[in-house]
């Protein structure tokens, strides 16, 4: 045991979660995925659901639309605001890539193959094929890429993850923190 309460060698879940070495500057991948995608996405989903919510779920062939659209959007909001602020933000990214990699599964593969893939139905597009593909595609890699960057890195310098981080260590140097 050391001074701090914590077994010698154990994972110390919270710095794993909340500290992060990105520089404060991260914050502009927090409002690109968060502010300017995931929240308003999320709240269009509420406010438009026969467009961007259950009807665009049934549409594309998402097992259980009514359930999944609501449930969806809500997730988009709340890991959307978890990341504009910085809080748990490792935490809130999960979601959002599995979000993504979904939104490219059930609607960009296939426009690359132009035909239904598996249980998900083809868009009416102009063109298919790789190219088209990766014209529908772009916000959904950027936001893909956005959040597995927030996954590895953390909320940045300019965080509440941060600002937690920091009270945590100093509570250590204190000699004050239990498990």
């Amino acid at each position: 045991m050391s001074g701090t309460g914590l077994k010698t060698g154990a994972i110390d879940w919270r710095a794993t979660l909340l500290g992060t070495h990105a520089a404060g500057w991260s914050i502009l991948v927090r409002l690109l995925v968060g502010l300017v995608v995931f929240l308003p996405e999320g709240v269009q989903k509420f406010a438009f659901p026969n467009i961007l919510g259950a009807g665009r779920f049934a549409n594309i062939g998402i097992p259980y639309p009514d359930l999944m659209g609501p449930f969806v959007g809500t997730v988009e909001m709340v890991c959307g605001t978890l990341i504009i602020l910085g809080l748990l933000t490792r935490l809130a990214a999960i979601p959002l890539i599995i979000t993504m990699i979904v939104a490219i599964v059930s609607t960009k593969v296939p426009i690359l193959l132009g035909h239904d893939f598996w249980i998900f139905h083809l868009a009416k597009l102009p063109r298919y094929g790789f190219w088209s593909m990766m014209h529908e595609a772009r916000a959904d890699f950027a936001m893909l890429l956005g959040a597995l960057y927030l996954l590895i890195e953390g909320g940045g310098a300019w965080s509440v993850d941060a600002m937690l981080a920091r009270k945590q260590r100093a509570s250590i140097s204190a000699g004050g923190l239990k498990p």
